[in-house]
């Protein structure tokens, strides 16, 4: 039988159902994927073989009698960020040595309902603070992706970028992920695969680690824009357990792909060319409106003259409200506990041990922004300047654009241990600049594959839609998957 790793969820789908194998031996073709390359990339932080199998035979007897959900023996990665009833969730922190939740979160719990396989948990940035998957207590995730003629190992961003390597590895069929400031698509654009990040409240928190409740939300990672309009339409619900989630129906988003994009308006924003941008991101992004034209698109240019403060804005935001959802990992309840004399020492202590140096900076950053004195001169400023983002997209959108064609990130995969980026936390942040603004307005963005660099790495380009209208992101974005082609690591594992 051929690799059955090759087939994309939309395609394994199909085949499940023609009965040309069975989910057992699909998922058993992925575990065995997974020990011959997790050892070289580290994707995977805990692997379920036994869930998954058993898991897989349930879904080949609702095969056999004709009950199959419509994911139905698809296996799965889940970024270790979402809680998994009895399974490792520990979102890449030390603080959270040995945490198996006793219950699921919402987003995979629609996955199994309907039908999916989980084969692990995926590595991340510690708490989904990082854009490199370098900040993981359990080590760096490794790109499968390799400059051309070198050996030298690259990130494939962050903060999903155990999610991003796995999809992109064909180590599982698709992943979820979370996108706090980009950490969904930015790991897209790095590794040649399709990110969602869906409107805030298009899909449930409850159950997903809290790094900045105002900006967090839920989407796949997957192989090809089909695959992840399938993810989205069983991930996205109603919740009444997170008063975000918006009450609304879930369209079949899969119906979407191929659909004409004649007459759309793209808008393409003056501000996105920021200074420096390097001229090969400057040529995709022009292929991309070439790409877009060419089907019937009509190109505008448009102004969002706020996006220069978005940064700056994001990280007095997110680290405020980290500073508070942090608190309550203390060594009391759960996870690390590390002795001292009193509780507040045992508080010092296991604080001190547990969290990370670069959650540690953001928990300072946010403590101090929110502390007497400050709240106005920082937090406040930072909270207005991001409604004046969201009015610019407002503007923007009522003038009749109907999505917005950006680049997903300023440059390709850089190397793991940049002695730059380790010394310069502001240079790491950079790699945000064009995904952030998404996230500060709750808007729906997607990262698709459109080229590759000088030296032979993935880039991305990213689309902006209105909310809740991620039905024309999806078509828009098969646009630019079919003109450019797909995108598959060479495998050097």
């Amino acid at each position: 039988m051929t690799d059955l790793t090759r087939y994309t969820i939309a395609e394994a789908r199909d085949a499940l159902k023609a009965k040309t194998f069975t989910a057992a031996e699909l998922t058993d073709a992925y575990l065995g994927a997974i020990d011959a390359a997790n050892g070289a990339l580290n994707a995977y932080v805990a692997v379920t073989p036994e869930r998954a199998r058993e898991m897989a035979a349930a879904s080949d007897e609702k095969l056999a009698s004709g009950a199959a959900g419509p994911l139905e023996g698809i296996p799965l990665g889940v970024k270790d960020l979402f809680a998994t009833r009895s399974v490792h969730t520990q979102a890449s922190s030390h603080i959270l040595d040995k945490f198996e939740p006793r219950y699921e979160s919402t987003v995979t719990a629609n996955l199994w309902a309907d039908g999916a396989v989980m084969l692990g948990k995926l590595n991340m940035d510690e708490f989904a603070m990082g854009s490199s998957n370098e900040t993981s207590h359990d080590g760096p995730v490794v790109n499968p992706w390799r400059r051309s003629g070198s050996d030298v190992a690259l990130v494939p961003g962050g903060s999903s970028g155990g999610s991003a390597a796995a999809v992109a590895a064909r180590i599982c069929a698709g992943a979820t992920a979370t996108d706090t400031g980009g950490s969904i698509r930015q790991p897209a654009g790095l590794t040649g695969t399709v990110g969602i990040k869906p409107t805030y409240g298009r899909c449930s928190r409850w159950g997903i680690v809290a790094y900045a409740s105002s900006l967090d939300q839920a989407g796949p990672i997957a192989r090809d824009v089909r695959d992840a309009a399938i993810l989205l339409k069983s991930m996205a619900s109603v919740d009444d357990k997170d008063t975000t989630s918006v009450d609304r129906p879930v369209p079949d988003y899969e119906a979407a792909v191929g659909r004409s994009v004649r007459g759309l308006r793209i808008g393409i924003p003056r501000e996105y060319r920021v200074e420096g941008l390097s001229a090969e991101i400057d040529a995709l992004w022009q292929k991309g409106i070439a790409y877009l034209k060419d089907a019937g698109a009509e190109i505008v240019d448009v102004s969002l003259p706020h996006t220069k403060y978005a940064l700056p804005a994001y990280y007095i935001v997110a680290p405020a409200e980290a500073s508070s959802n942090l608190a309550r990992y203390d060594g009391v309840r759960y996870g690390l506990r590390v002795p001292g004399k009193d509780i507040a020492e045992m508080y010092e202590n296991t604080r001190a041990a547990g969290f990370g140096r670069e959650v540690k900076r953001r928990i300072m950053v946010g403590t101090y922004v929110l502390s007497a004195g400050y709240y106005d001169a920082y937090y406040l400023k930072a909270q207005k300047v991001r409604t004046l983002i969201k009015r610019d997209f407002e503007t923007v959108f009522a003038d009749g654009v109907d999505a917005i064609l950006t680049p997903t990130t300023p440059s390709a995969a850089f190397a793991i241990g940049d002695e730059n980026l380790a010394a310069d936390p502001v240079a790491m942040y950079l790699n945000d600049v064009f995904t952030i603004t998404v996230n500060l307005a709750g808007l729906p963005g997607i990262s698709v594959p459109a080229g590759l660099s000088a030296e032979g790495t993935p880039l991305g380009l990213q689309l902006i839609g209105r909310p809740f209208d991620e039905e024309t992101l999806f078509a828009s974005a098969s646009v630019i998957e079919q003109a450019a082609g797909r995108f598959q690591p060479d495998r050097w594992w």
